[in-house]
């Protein structure tokens, strides 16, 4: 029988996960600000989404805004779960529909897929930890 742990993990350790979480919108913030007009072509190429050039401003804010309510405290941490959730979530069907596309793309976006699933759990699973943050 697994018993649960009665000590909740400590405040740093919580924003250091909530950080490594987080990484993947920074990063991807960053560098479709740094080169918008790639970040441009792959919202068009991905997703077909005009005007295009909106669209990545868009993704640009979610990502980086999300990603910095992640990072505080309080209330802040589950509306940046919360955004990040769902712009993932939409990403993903507009991005990755594995099952609209041929065998050999399909298990490549198939994992992408499940990957991205992945991330909005430990998003959840972020949201549900702050509120026991001690």
């Amino acid at each position: 029988m697994i018993v649960p742990d009665t000590n909740p993990p400590s405040t740093a350790i919580l924003w250091l996960a909530r950080l490594a979480l987080a990484s993947p919108f920074v990063l991807s913030g960053f560098t479709k600000a740094a080169d918008f007009a790639g970040a441009t072509g792959e919202v068009r190429g991905l997703t077909g989404l005009e005007p295009a050039p909106a669209f990545a401003a868009a993704v640009i804010a979610v990502q980086l805004g999300g990603s910095a309510l992640l990072l505080a405290k309080g209330r802040a941490v589950w509306v940046g779960a919360a955004i990040l959730s769902a712009f993932t979530l939409a990403a993903t069907l507009l991005a990755h529909d594995f099952w609209a596309k041929p065998e050999g793309a399909a298990l490549r976006d198939a994992t992408t897929f499940l990957e991205h699933m992945g991330l909005v759990a430990g998003l959840g699973l972020a949201a549900i930890l702050a509120g026991r943050d001690p």
